[in-house]
């Protein structure tokens, strides 16, 4: 479709995961977080929108001009940063088909609904050097605009999968010689227990149900980060997996 006919509705049902599925794109908005994708996969962007002529590099790829007015009608950010990027979909984010080499350390997200706990938590892993992040149907969509503009751009750096038969991939990922290492309140491990975990996978649940049951009856280890109860009954989970995957970086 050349860049002129598409519509102001096309651009924004990309919100939607109707829509991204359909184009095979989503979109990521403000300047610092088109850099971070430029920088970690420069050929995933496909276009750029803007209300101005935007700097370099972003200024090397195909650009809309469009109104303010315009502008806001396709973002879907509460405060939009007058520049967006439509970037092309990852390969499989929406199967439950492993990557061929799933690197040593992967995050899992069970059914958590907040899409800023899920976008900083696929933050958190990329920047300590995690590979993939699984995430479960029942929760927020990493591609959302919202879980989006919580990565700051780090959307790309990790392998995403998005859905349901998340239990059959951690199966699988044990069958391959992973640990299963659950954060759980009532789990008898401490974060120690991270140092001789080897390949792993870290799931963390639910912002008030926790994980589920099947999960924790397939999981190797069960890690409670210690806090003083009196003060504060739990983390928040972005927290819990801040701490948790940076220990397993100082291993």
């Amino acid at each position: 479709m050349p860049e002129y006919a598409k519509s102001l509705k096309w651009y924004r049902g990309l919100a939607e995961r109707k829509g991204r599925f359909a184009s095979g794109a989503f979109l990521v908005e403000g300047e610092r977080s088109i850099r971070q994708v430029i920088a970690g996969s420069p050929g995933s962007v496909l276009e750029i929108v803007a209300v101005d002529n935007p700097p370099p590099p972003l200024d090397s790829y195909p650009l809309r001009i469009v109104s303010e007015s315009r502008f806001s009608y396709i973002s879907r950010v509460q405060t939009p940063q007058g520049v967006l990027a439509v970037v092309r979909l990852p390969p499989d984010v929406y199967s439950s088909r492993l990557p061929a080499n799933p690197g040593d350390r992967v995050l899992l997200l069970e059914d958590i609904q907040d899409p800023g706990n899920t976008g900083t938590l696929i933050r958190t892993a990329a920047a300590f050097g995690f590979s993939g992040v699984i995430v479960t149907e029942n929760g927020a969509d990493p591609l959302a605009p919202r879980c989006v503009q919580a990565t700051a751009g780090s959307v790309l750096s990790v392998w995403l999968r998005r859905t349901g038969d998340y239990l059959t991939l951690a199966r699988q990922l044990r069958e391959k010689g992973y640990k299963l290492v659950a954060a759980d309140l009532h789990g008898s491990d401490g974060p120690e227990a991270l140092r001789g975990a080897g390949k792993f996978v870290l799931a963390l649940g639910n912002e008030a149900a926790g994980l589920s049951g099947p999960l924790l009856d397939i999981s190797d280890i069960r890690i409670c980060v210690p806090v003083a109860a009196e003060k504060a009954q739990s983390l928040n989970v972005a927290a819990c997996g801040a701490i948790l995957m940076y220990l397993s970086n100082s291993r």
